[in-house]
């Protein structure tokens, strides 16, 4: 059952990554940055590209790893990891 409403149906693993980056782009962009959720891989990596501010943002790297990564796998334990693409 779906947690948030009840409805009885489960939401599949790619529309919670994709809930997941929804939540967070609003964090970024508020820097001048964006996420877009590329896809996810049969393994459960999950590739997202970074635009905006946050594309050639020295620290990115860190926010791809400690932010959007440790939110992801907060939320759906499933998840690998996250790799950023061009």
């Amino acid at each position: 059952m779906c947690e948030n409403c009840g409805c009885g149906s489960e939401k599949s693993f790619n529309d919670k990554v994709a809930e997941v980056i929804e939540s967070i782009r609003p964090m970024l962009q508020n820097d001048g940055g964006d996420i877009e959720l590329v896809g996810v891989d049969d393994d459960n990596t999950v590739r997202v590209r970074l635009q905006g501010a946050c594309k050639g943002c020295p620290g990115a790297a860190q926010t791809l790893k400690m932010g959007v990564e440790r939110l992801l796998k907060e939320r759906v334990p499933e998840v690998k990891e996250v790799v950023a693409v061009q």
